[in-house]
C-alpha cells in the first residue's frame, strides 16, 4: 500500500475518531509505542494523526507526514495548515484528542543531547 494515500484533506477524514497531534519530526520508537496504546485503548475508531507546523523543523511538513502514514495504527494523516490549527482540530469533531507534541519534544531534545555527547566525548 502507498502510505502517501493515508494523508487526506479534513472533510475526507471520518467524524468521531481519535486524533493524535505532534510535529513527527522524528517517529522514535517511544512515538511508535505510544500511537500503538492509543490506538489500542479504542480499537474500533479510526486513528487520524494531526502533523501540526513546525517552523524550524529537521524534515519538512509533508515528508513528516508521510514518515507517520507509515506506520501501521495510524488510519490517516492530516497536515495542519501554519493559519489555524486549533480550527482544523474542531472541525475534525474527535472523539478523543491525545496531544503528543510536548512529550515529541522532549525526546527531540533529548536525542539530539545524546547525540551531541557522543560526538564530542
Amino acid at each position: 500500500m502507498d502510505t502517501r494515500s493515508k494523508i487526506l484533506n479534513a472533510e475526507a477524514v471520518p467524524r468521531a475518531c481519535t486524533v493524535v497531534t505532534g510535529a513527527f519530526d522524528m517517529v522514535l520508537a517511544e512515538d511508535a509505542r505510544e500511537l500503538a496504546g492509543v490506538r489500542a485503548s479504542h480499537p474500533n475508531r479510526p486513528l487520524v494523526a494531526v502533523v501540526l507546523p513546525l517552523p524550524e523543523g529537521l524534515l519538512p511538513q509533508r515528508a513528516r507526514a508521510e514518515l507517520v502514514a507509515a506506520l501501521r495504527m495510524v488510519d490517516y494523516v492530516v497536515i495542519a495548515d501554519d493559519a489555524a490549527p486549533d480550527a482544523l482540530l474542531a472541525s475534525l469533531e474527535p472523539a478523543q484528542l491525545v496531544r503528543l507534541e510536548a512529550a515529541q519534544a522532549v525526546r527531540k531534545r533529548q536525542l539530539m543531547e545524546h547525540v551531541h555527547r557522543r560526538q564530542t566525548s
